[in-house]
């Protein structure tokens, strides 16, 4: 499981050692941001979704905690790092959360990095059950949305956002409408699989594709489907008379 770290401490030096700590003791824990003030903060939450924070409570104008009331929802796990401060402490022990006093302990360090990665992972398994649930519940009403687990984070991505996947080696690619790609760590028969229903063909071994999303057939290379992103799908010869097929109606 890979984590997204963000730091927010005012202080430069703080933040330079704590990254090197993080790369020596923690793995799987990527420092993909950091801030010094709270606002830089703020943008850097809500810019990029962090299943942790590394929060000093003590900052000039706007302390940590400032920020976390400026906050609607907390999705993240938070460790502080703080200097001795007796109410802020007192504070975190009453919620029961983690902190860590300046200079930083490497053991305590490990614990508390250990206690957020167990509850990051029961997060993400939550998450996991209440899709299922959604699934389930919606039956044939509404678009399902298909869990897509990549080396960072588990995406939750609309069946109908999904224009084709292709497969490279263990892992599959998947082209979503808005121009993304995702490298997703499951082959590509297994989605070939659950993406059946739902209007999706295998045209060739490395290919996948939302039928919805097919612009023409070409008969060139003995053919070739040209789909609405403009790009080009190879068909093997024994996929052939199967799309042929699914286009004519008849999946």
């Amino acid at each position: 499981m890979s984590i997204k770290a963000i730091i927010i401490d005012d202080e430069v030096n703080n933040i330079e050692n704590l990254q090197i700590i993080i790369k020596e003791y923690c793995t799987g824990v990527e420092v993909i941001e950091t801030a010094q003030n709270v606002d830089m903060g703020l943008e850097l939450i809500n810019a990029h979704n962090p299943d942790l924070v590394f929060l000093d409570i003590q900052m000039p104008g706007k302390s940590g905690f400032d920020l976390l009331t400026a906050l609607p929802k907390i999705h993240f796990e938070i460790i502080f790092i703080t200097a001795y401060d007796k109410y802020g402490i007192r504070a975190i022990k009453f919620s029961a959360l983690d902190y860590l006093l300046k200079p930083i302990n490497i053991e305590e360090f490990k614990t508390a990095i250990a206690k957020a990665k167990e509850k990051i992972e029961a997060k993400k398994q939550n998450l996991n059950i209440e899709n299922l649930l959604q699934y389930l519940k919606a039956g044939n009403r509404e678009v399902p949305k298909i869990a897509l687990p990549t080396l960072k984070e588990i995406m939750y991505v609309k069946v109908t956002d999904i224009i084709r996947c292709e497969a490279a080696n263990s892992y599959t690619t998947f082209y979503l409408q808005n121009n993304e790609q995702v490298l997703v760590c499951k082959t590509l028969k297994e989605f070939a699989e659950l993406l059946k229903p739902h209007n999706f063909i295998r045209t060739h071994q490395s290919h996948l594709v939302n039928i919805n999303t097919i612009k023409s057939y070409l008969s060139e290379d003995g053919g070739t489907l040209l789909l609405n992103d403009l790009q080009k799908v190879p068909i093997s010869r024994q996929n052939r008379e199967l799309v042929k097929r699914a286009l004519s109606g008849g999946l």
